[in-house]
């Protein structure tokens, strides 16, 4: 009766556990059950899909390299005060993972177009960041920033706070700490961070879309390029599709490796 009842159990709970699997399988599956093998090579050699992946590759890796710069020392300054305020800092970083990537683009409009809150001031210079490649980066890094942050500041949580009382006592500034002691101690946790933010800068599409159209050559990354082939022809969206679902497994798989952990 026991093994009964915990088999009905385990079958109450599969049931729902094996069609959510099948939800995000299913698709993913008849991607590649549906791509005509024969012709990827063939169709990743149209004229418009080899500046659309170099691209892609340039701005998302400028984007890493802004999150390295830029997300490294926030989410130390996050992982170390205990400021009231900082747990707002933290929901209003968290904004562009839930935040439609239409509207993300939309804010970056507001934010950098010719006549917006930063852009209206650049204008006057003949400075234009709307539909170019640096709009590219912007909208990449807005979405991927969070991710990077995130990812960071739980390792930096995770250090022994004594390091950081020895360091001092020895007369390490902060930046030397962290240069020195820090990073290294957290390197798969920054390894984690980059691999996020690089994986989630490459698939960004809304935003991009919103704030640098899409200009083969310029602003046509790798996602915009699948868009743009779905109209002409739908064989080349598939097979760019599988090189960035590939790409997107491979990440994954590393950061399930033994390297990050």
């Amino acid at each position: 009766m026991r093994y009964a009842a915990q088999w009905r159990s385990r079958l109450s709970l599969g049931v729902p556990a094996g069609l959510a699997l099948l939800l995000l399988l299913v698709p993913l599956v008849a991607l590649v059950s549906r791509a005509d093998w024969s012709r990827v090579v063939g169709d990743l050699a149209t004229p418009s899909v080899g500046p659309s992946f170099r691209l892609s590759l340039l701005t998302t890796s400028t984007t890493v390299v802004l999150c390295l710069l830029l997300g490294t020392p926030l989410a130390w300054f996050l992982a170390r005060s205990d400021h009231p305020t900082t747990r707002w800092v933290r929901a209003l970083l968290t904004v562009p993972l839930v935040l439609p990537p239409v509207v993300g683009g939309v804010a970056l409009l507001m934010a950098w177009g010719r006549t917006g809150l930063l852009g209206q001031h650049l204008a006057p210079f003949g400075i234009q960041i709307t539909f170019t490649t640096i709009a590219v980066v912007l909208a990449e890094t807005f979405v991927a920033m969070p991710f990077y942050v995130l990812a960071v500041e739980g390792s930096m949580r995770g250090l022994d706070p004594r390091l950081e009382s020895v360091a001092r006592t020895l007369g390490a500034t902060d930046l030397r700490y962290l240069r020195t002691v820090a990073l290294p101690l957290i390197l798969p946790g920054l390894a984690s961070g980059v691999a996020l933010a690089w994986a989630r800068a490459l698939g960004e599409f809304g935003a991009t879309l919103t704030f640098a159209g899409s200009f083969p050559g310029r602003t046509q990354t790798a996602p915009l390029a699948v868009y743009a082939a779905l109209e002409q022809d739908p064989h080349v969206a598939t097979s760019i599709s599988i090189v960035l679902l590939a790409i997107s497994i491979l990440v994954l798989g590393l950061l399930r490796g033994k390297w990050v952990r």
